[in-house]
């Protein structure tokens, strides 16, 4: 990999988790209150108790539908013709200036995150400028298994540590990357980095950031 001297000997590679740390995911859940018929507001506030409770956030639907199958769920909507969508306008407003700016500074800059195969592709389809669009569902493995971050490092073609993974999570970004080594970025917004933000663990993210606009230079700093 050439890298260009600009960059950070420490950094060389970045990531990106997908869900609340690139794209605002409030319309997507909104469709699955409406699709189970709940308030959108009661089905956040349900959402938020699982979030607090440190439960996988699929548990959300069995409080709604006692046996709640989401891969069939999905593709009931998706022959409904309601299928799992998102576009640009649901990008969080700082993202495509940080691609760029990353990738004119030299690193190589991929997006990897517990998505479906259709997911991957609406996200290629939004041309981040990125090397490298990944899921879960195109690697077989998903966070936070140590495979997934396998198949990550293998991806970049460097070191762990000289790669930098940002999340919003701490169970499925921050902790499993620092176990698989790489250097991680803890950003602060959706429904989970602001309730990870006070627990203490979140001070072993490596970076700490509140947008992704303050990325770029807190990566030349460490």
């Amino acid at each position: 990999m050439t890298v260009q001297n600009s960059v950070s000997r420490r950094i060389r590679a970045v990531y990106f988790d997908v869900g609340e740390t690139l794209i605002d995911e409030s319309t997507e859940y909104g469709t699955w209150a409406d699709w189970l018929g709940v308030p959108r507001h009661t089905f956040s506030a349900v959402f938020g108790q699982v979030i607090a409770q440190g439960r996988d956030y699929r548990e959300v639907f069995q409080h709604f539908q006692p046996g709640f199958d989401l891969t069939l769920e999905r593709q009931r909507r998706a022959e409904a013709g309601l299928a799992e969508h998102f576009n640009g306008r649901d990008l969080y407003p700082d993202v495509r200036e940080c691609l760029t700016n990353l990738k004119a500074d030299g690193y190589f800059v991929g997006v990897a995150g517990n998505q479906t195969a259709r997911a991957g592709r609406l996200l290629r389809e939004l041309n981040l400028g990125v090397d490298l669009v990944a899921t879960s569902d195109d690697w077989g493995a998903e966070k936070p298994t140590p495979e997934f971050f396998a198949k990550l490092i293998e991806s970049a073609g460097c070191a762990p540590e000289e790669i930098a993974y940002v999340g919003d999570r701490l169970d499925n970004d921050i902790l499993p990357a620092l176990d698989a080594g790489l250097t991680t970025v803890f950003i602060r917004r959706g429904p989970w980095g602001y309730f990870y933000a006070t627990r203490p663990e979140v001070r072993r993210a490596h970076i700490r950031i509140n947008s992704l606009q303050e990325l770029p230079q807190r990566l030349l700093d460490i």
